[in-house]
């Protein structure tokens, strides 16, 4: 995951102009059609888009588009379907941040699709949406989605999804999404409680690099679902034609599901920074305690070297030399000094 995604080969070049910017997450740009009404659905595979428009009668149409690198695609699509330069630009830069764009004759929306992987961690992937009267446009920036459940509920023909308009079918990508933020979250806080739980108990340097993955992996999200609320309450007010009122009070919703979210995630970033300074609490804990044990051992010893460094004199005339018990008695001085101590510094709790 970066931060930044490099825009510098775009430089000089006229608005409007479709140039891919992000990672080639897959080779194959896949298409997958989705035509339904009340009593029917059709699932199709399609490998040219200049075939496709909108339909004519009453029926839905979802066009989900796995891969944007293919700009020569994304153009003929948005050909047929009447769409803006400045829109399709937009879906080809995967560095956008999500936001709500009404183009009168359609609604274009960006967002950002969390997954986790199958060593857990957390990808990130950009999801551009074209709704229009009868018709859903989703451009991933690769195959993977969490539309799985959409699409068997379209399938199915239960529930409200085949009886209701596009819009809803626009909301229904929209939760999945955001449902999707909630299992990412849930993994970020067992991770944080494991680290929090080794940083008490054995702080390592390997346990360091999990807390700064953990906060850049935290950054991510919260730049991912942050601008979600303002997007959110857009569609719930928007004034769109083709917007019904009663799909608003389903993304009413999805905002509150996103402003719970966005505490959730600043709970934990701020876990994750107590989590830093417990570490360097017990870090530091360990090394004052370790001082204080070499401390205590040095005081010992400075006694008894000052004893031993006196009868390492060489001096002619020292009668303790000559005497038959003097190497017993000054190492049983040495002990009883030593040992005194240790009762002094155990009495005055300094061990």
């Amino acid at each position: 995951m970066k931060l930044v995604q490099k825009r510098s080969k775009k430089t000089g070049l006229p608005p409007g102009t479709l140039v891919h910017i992000g990672e080639r997450k897959s080779e194959h740009v896949t298409v997958t059609v989705f035509c339904y009404s009340t009593t029917s659905c059709k699932e199709l595979q399609v490998e040219q888009v200049d075939q496709l428009s909108p339909p004519a009668d009453e029926s839905m149409i979802w066009i989900n588009v796995g891969g944007v690198h293919k700009v020569e695609m994304v153009e003929t699509l948005g050909k047929q379907f009447s769409l803006h330069p400045l829109l399709l630009e937009d879906v080809t830069n995967t560095d956008q941040r999500p936001k709500l764009d009404d183009y009168e004759a359609y609604i274009f929306l960006v967002m950002k699709m969390l997954s986790l992987t199958g060593r857990k961690d957390i990808a990130v992937e950009q999801v551009s949406f074209v709704l229009g009267k009868n018709y859903v446009i989703s451009f991933q920036e690769n195959g993977t989605d969490v539309f799985q459940p959409v699409r068997e509920r379209l399938r199915g023909g239960k529930g409200r999804l085949r009886q209701s308009g596009a819009d809803y079918l626009l909301y229904a990508l929209v939760d999945a999404i955001v449902d999707q933020y909630f299992a990412v979250l849930e993994l970020s806080g067992e991770q944080i409680e494991a680290v929090q739980q080794a940083v008490v108990d054995d702080p390592k340097p390997e346990t360091l690099n999990e807390i700064h993955a953990l906060k850049r992996q935290l950054l991510f999200v919260r730049r991912a679902v942050w601008p979600l609320r303002d997007v959110m309450t857009s569609l719930s007010r928007s004034d769109c034609p083709f917007l019904q009122h009663p799909t608003k009070v389903f993304f009413r919703d999805v905002y509150d599901h996103v402003v719970q979210i966005v505490d959730t995630i600043e709970i934990l970033r701020e876990m994750v920074s107590a989590s830093l300074d417990i570490y360097l609490s017990s870090v530091s804990y360990r090394l004052n305690a370790i001082m204080r044990v070499l401390t205590v051992i040095t005081t010992i010893f400075m006694p008894l070297s000052f004893i031993a460094s006196i009868y390492g004199m060489n001096f002619e005339y020292m009668p303790e030399l000559r005497s038959p018990w003097g190497y017993p008695l000054v190492l049983g001085v040495m002990a009883a000094v030593g040992v005194g101590m240790l009762v002094l510094f155990r009495n005055k709790r300094w061990l």
